[in-house]
């Protein structure tokens, strides 16, 4: 009877504060708010549609995580990004994941061709968007190959930093996408990654994954500045 009641009781509902966590996080990611956005807790509220409560509980975390700044009194303020703070978050990343790729190649050959095998997934639909020209596409298939990089190290710790600089970095990545060279050398440069996971090689993953990243910021820091971009 106890196990009938039990299996009566509905699945809670997802937290109200959570939906707008993630609501409001995408919308500045994707610059919907972008950076310098000044507005009141109500005016965003209206504009996600949702209620001023788990609006207010949102941004408390996002001001954690360095996205946006509440001014007592006036308001909330999105986060805008100076090249120098790109150059320290692109650091922070060089090195979570050179940690994340490592700490892969030293696990188990089953855990070691599983994260290879989604990792190689991601690498073709890079390829596949880049041949059909669409770097949107391309953009978010080479997001994936790098959460799930930090996804399957197995450490939370590196998983949460990753995922906070991530969202302050993106921004950067998405505004400057159409303006870079085309982007034909990061599926190599995964697949190396990608061989020395399944090589069972910590060295070569670290050094791999690092000089990756390190290409990645070199090519993006002096563009932004070429642009006269001062904040992002």
């Amino acid at each position: 009877m106890v196990l009938e009641q039990e299996r009566a009781i509905p699945e809670e509902r997802p937290s109200l504060v959570g939906d707008a966590y993630r609501a409001l996080r995408e919308a500045i990611r994707e610059n919907v708010f972008p950076p310098g956005y000044q507005g009141s807790e109500q005016e965003i509220a209206l504009r996600l549609g949702m209620s001023r409560t788990p609006v207010h509980e949102a941004l408390i975390r996002l001001q954690a995580d360095g996205l946006v700044r509440v001014l007592p009194k006036r308001g909330v303020v999105i986060a805008a990004l100076a090249p120098e703070d790109v150059r320290e978050i692109y650091d922070v990343t060089i090195a979570v994941e050179a940690m994340a790729a490592e700490l892969i190649a030293g696990m188990p050959e089953p855990a070691r061709r599983r994260a290879a095998a989604a990792l190689g997934a991601s690498t073709d639909a890079m390829e596949a968007a880049l041949a059909a020209d669409d770097l949107a596409a391309w953009a978010a298939a080479d997001a994936a190959f790098h959460r799930e990089l930090v996804e399957a190290c197995g450490n939370g710790r590196l998983r949460r930093i990753a995922g906070q600089v991530d969202d302050q970095a993106h921004r950067a990545r998405m505004l400057t996408l159409r303006l870079r060279p085309r982007p034909v050398r990061a599926a190599a440069e995964h697949r190396a990654i990608v061989a020395a996971l399944l090589a069972g090689d910590p060295a070569g993953a670290h050094a791999s994954a690092r000089t990756h990243r390190v290409r990645a910021r070199d090519a993006l820091i002096p563009l932004i500045r070429e642009l006269g971009l001062r904040h992002l």
